[in-house]
C-alpha cells in the first residue's frame, strides 16, 4: 500500500516558520523606532534624559496624542478629518470667550473653569457631529467636508479675534493654570490625562463591541451592514469621539498661553495623523492600535526636542521630517499589504 503522507515542500516550511518573526517585527516597529530614537537622543545630547526635558516633551506631546486618540478611531473606521488643527483653534477661543463671559456672573472662580472644560468638550462633540452627519448621511467625502471645515474654522477664529488673539481674564488665567503646570505625584497633568485615555481608548478600540464595530466597518462596510453593524450610527460616533477628544486638547492648552491666535493648532493635523499611521493603523482602515498611536505621538515628539537640542538639522524642517513620515508608512503599509 502506497504511503499517503506527505512532506511538506522546503519552501513551504520555511515560508511557516518565518511568518511569525516577521509579523512580531512589524508589529512591534513603532516600540523599536521610539526606542532607537531614544538612545539616538541619548547619544547626540546630554540633556536628553533629564528629567525636565523629558517633562517637557511629554507635556507637549499629551496634547498632539489626546487629539490623534480620536484620530485612531476615524481612521479605523475608514474615515479621514483634516480639520482637528482649526478645530482646536476655533474651540479654545470660543472657550475663552464664553469663560470672560461668565465672570461677571460668577467671577474668576472654579465653577467658570469647570464650566469652559465642559464647553470646550461640548462644542468639539457638536464640530464632530456636524462633520459626521454631512460625511456619512450627507454622503459627501470625508476629504472634502474636513477640507473644508478646516478653512471654516481657521477663518471664523481669525474674524473672531480680528485677526489678533483672544486672551482669557487674568484671573481666570491665574486658576485655570493648574491644568496645564500642575504635577501631582510629580507627573505633569496634561501626561496622566493622555494616558487615562489611552488606555481607556485601548479597552473600547480592542475589547468593547464598538471597538469592534469600528474595525469591521473600516475593514468591509458592506459585510458590516449585512451583519447588523449599526453603520451610520457607529461613523458618526467615531467623528463626535474625534470632536470630543479635540474639546479636551483644547482645554488643556487654553492655560498654556492664555489665548487663542489664528495660528493656534496650525499643523496639528499633520502630527496627528502622522502619529496614528507611525503608530500602525491601517490608512485605509479596519485595524487600528491606540498603544501604537502613543508610540506614534512620542516619536513625533521627540524627533522635534533632538532637532532643537542638537542643532544638526533646522527646527524648521520638523514638519517636511513629518510629512516624509507620513509618505513613508503609507508606502510600508501598501508593500505589506500586497506582500
Amino acid at each position: 500500500m502506497a504511503e499517503t503522507t506527505q512532506t511538506p515542500p522546503a519552501t513551504q516550511t520555511s515560508q511557516n516558520s518565518g511568518i511569525r518573526p516577521r509579523a512580531v517585527l512589524a508589529s512591534m516597529g513603532p516600540l523599536l523606532a521610539l526606542l532607537l530614537l531614544v538612545a539616538a537622543g541619548a547619544i547626540t545630547s546630554d540633556t536628553f534624559l533629564g528629567a525636565a526635558n523629558l517633562s517637557n516633551v511629554l507635556t507637549r506631546s499629551a496634547i498632539i496624542g489626546i487629539i490623534a486618540i480620536g484620530a485612531t478611531f476615524v481612521i479605523t473606521a475608514g474615515g479621514l478629518d483634516l480639520s482637528v488643527g482649526s478645530m482646536s483653534a476655533l474651540v479654545a477661543g470660543l472657550t475663552i470667550m464664553v469663560m470672560n463671559a461668565l465672570v461677571s456672573t460668577w467671577g474668576a472662580s472654579m465653577i467658570v473653569v469647570a464650566a469652559g472644560v465642559l464647553f470646550a468638550c461640548g462644542i468639539g462633540a457638536v464640530a464632530g457631529l456636524m462633520s459626521g452627519l454631512l460625511i456619512v448621511q450627507g454622503r459627501v467625502e470625508a476629504f472634502i467636508v474636513t477640507l473644508g471645515a478646516m478653512g471654516i474654522f481657521r477663518s471664523l477664529l481669525t474674524w473672531l479675534s480680528d485677526g489678533g488673539s483672544i486672551s482669557l481674564e487674568s484671573g481666570l488665567r491665574t486658576l485655570a493654570r493648574p491644568i496645564y503646570y500642575a504635577a501631582p505625584f510629580g507627573v505633569a497633568l496634561p501626561i496622566l490625562i493622555f494616558t487615562a485615555l489611552a488606555v481607556l481608548g485601548e479597552l473600547v478600540l480592542r475589547r468593547m463591541r464598538f471597538g469592534r464595530h469600528v474595525a469591521a466597518i473600516g475593514s468591509n462596510r458592506q459585510v458590516a451592514q449585512y451583519s447588523a453593524v449599526p453603520v451610520t450610527r457607529v461613523r458618526i460616533a467615531t467623528y463626535v469621539i474625534q470632536g470630543v477628544a479635540v474639546g479636551i486638547a483644547a482645554a488643556i492648552y487654553i492655560p498654556r498661553l492664555g489665548t487663542a491666535t489664528p495660528s493656534t493648532g496650525l499643523m496639528w493635523e499633520l502630527e496627528a495623523i502622522a502619529a496614528v499611521i507611525i503608530g500602525g493603523t491601517a490608512l485605509g482602515g479596519g485595524f487600528g492600535r491606540i498603544w501604537g498611536t502613543v508610540a506614534g505621538v512620542l516619536i513625533l515628539g521627540f524627533i522635534s526636542n533632538i532637532l532643537n537640542l542638537t542643532g544638526y538639522v533646522s527646527p524648521h524642517l520638523n514638519g517636511a521630517f513629518q510629512g516624509a513620515i507620513i509618505i513613508i508608512a503609507v508606502v510600508l503599509q501598501r508593500d505589506r499589504s500586497q506582500g
